[in-house]
């Protein structure tokens, strides 16, 4: 390979990235002027049905050799740039930093967005419900161990309303200054210890489980235990620098988490991106089939319940978004 090949090769690069700067740019001005016009119209920033249509349109535009999901992150933080133009987004979510929550609300909302983790799933709702938020993300369902209970009565309770679901999938690490003999305790959220089990039962048998408020407080338990470990995501692993000494501890089988985001503001027209997949009629065997609340059905993507409000039980895997009124925010 010859160098002047190379070099013309950087210049040719570097011409595009002029291009992109100055194309993101006249982007970025048009969406202040966007903003502006929200602002006077009194319609909300935040536009989910808009946004999903917009990721939708730059993944059917794309020829290769980016792979669509590349582009969809690229345009989730342009989005999330944008929003922040327009004004700044703080989203209230189940904490500390890396726990799956947090890791939700960073893939739904981006990096330009301002978080808040919560210590718990009540702080959430609190933070959003006190107009300490614009939205909360909190962990709804689990494809493995069903509807998160506190979520589920929070929802039924909330002035708020349902505003979008955000589908995730979990991978566990095992976070430990040691492994195997030194670990007597394993730290975790008690969702995540039930999705990693089999492999608890199979590599640390005589550990013990420890219930946590979330997985990244499990992490900050095990850094002051000196045979003690976390189950935590590999984000976690890096904020607080706790390694992870095994990957992909999770049972064997697909674990998505739904999380659904929160908030006051006035949403679109069509709130729900999608049928909830358990509000859909069904008359098997513990299907719940009594109308669901007014704060649930309002705009709702999320349907599942609780044993102690309805006798069926029932569960899906799906998540919501909430808010108190609904509003056209045009196309």
């Amino acid at each position: 390979m010859r160098r002047t090949d190379v070099e013309g090769i950087r210049r040719g690069i570097r011409d595009r990235d002029r291009q992109l700067v100055r194309l993101l740019n006249e982007r970025a001005r048009l969406s202040v002027e966007m903003g502006r016009m929200k602002a006077e119209a009194g319609l909300a920033v935040f536009d989910p049905v808009q946004e999903r249509r917009v990721l939708d349109g730059i993944a059917s535009l794309n020829e290769g050799p980016l792979p669509a999901e590349a582009l969809r992150s690229i345009w989730r933080e342009i989005l999330s740039a944008s929003r922040t133009l327009q004004a700044p987004l703080s989203v209230a979510c189940l904490g500390p930093e890396g726990s799956f929550a947090h890791l939700a609300a960073l893939e739904r909302f981006g990096r330009s967005t301002l978080l808040a983790p919560q210590v718990t799933i009540g702080a959430v709702f609190d933070a959003v419900e006190k107009r300490r938020g614009d939205l909360g993300v909190v962990p709804l369902e689990n494809s493995v161990e069903g509807p998160v209970r506190t979520t589920l009565e929070r929802l039924i309770a909330t002035p708020l309303a349902i505003r979008g679901e955000i589908c995730l999938r979990v991978s566990h690490c095992l976070l430990a200054k040691g492994a195997g003999r030194r670990i007597r305790r394993v730290y975790s959220h008690p969702q995540a210890l039930a999705q990693c089990r089999q492999w608890l039962a199979r590599h640390l048998p005589e550990a013990a489980p420890v219930e946590t408020e979330s997985t990244s407080a499990a992490v900050l338990q095990a850094l002051g235990d000196r045979q003690g470990a976390a189950i935590a995501s590999r984000l976690a692993s890096e904020i607080y620098g706790l390694p992870a000494v095994e990957t992909g501890i999770e049972d064997p089988r697909p674990t998505r988490r739904a999380s659904s985001s929160s908030g006051r503001a006035p949403t679109s027209r069509r709130a729900a991106t999608r049928p909830p997949s358990s509000s859909r009629r069904s008359t098997g065997p513990g299907r719940c089939t009594r109308p669901w609340p007014p704060s649930l059905r309002r705009g709702s993507t999320c349907c599942a319940s609780s044993p102690t409000r309805c006798g069926t039980g029932c569960g899906s895997t799906c998540s919501s978004s909430i808010s108190k009124a609904t509003r056209r925010t045009g196309p």
